[in-house]
């Protein structure tokens, strides 16, 4: 079975001119994690994550500690937010590289990948790198599974 096969094909993305805010109100809009941004050829270029937005709301000190369980409360810090200047900025200033797969991978390697790399969702590319569907790990454990189901078992 290959990631073609299990993948979403209807994919949120962005362009590189989206704004930080408009990013955002994407990711609340249609309730996703990951923004792939696409060329004008709806080739990959990157991504923006929920964390990557994430990361401009959470208080400095959370990075200085390997835990953060002591902190029950994070105070006044609990009603800031970006400043308007930072948000009007290009999403592609929080944008990472994108660790894809083609649409011909496996679903092990594409499942060891995202392992080794630590990611929710995996963009999903033809050879030529145009984006054509996203993976979850669930998608691609539910299609391993599921193949347990139909396999010879001992009686």
């Amino acid at each position: 079975m290959l990631v073609r096969d299990c993948m979403k094909r209807e994919v949120t993305s962005i362009r590189p001119t989206v704004t930080i805010r408009q990013a955002a109100a994407l990711i609340v809009e249609r309730h996703v994690g990951l923004l792939p941004v696409v060329d004008e050829h709806e080739r990959l270029i990157g991504v923006v994550r929920l964390h990557d937005l994430m990361s401009l709301e959470l208080p400095d000190f959370v990075n200085l500690f390997p835990e953060v369980d002591f902190v029950h409360d994070f105070g006044a810090v609990e009603t800031t937010r970006p400043e308007p200047e930072l948000l009007q900025r290009q999403a592609t200033t929080l944008m990472e590289p994108a660790i894809s797969a083609e649409e011909d991978c496996g679903l092990l390697r594409a499942y060891a990948l995202m392992l080794h790399h630590s990611l929710l969702d995996l963009p999903v590319v033809t050879s030529d790198q145009k984006l054509v569907g996203l993976a979850s790990r669930v998608d691609i454990g539910v299609a391993i599974l599921s193949t347990w189901q139909t396999s010879d078992s001992p009686s």
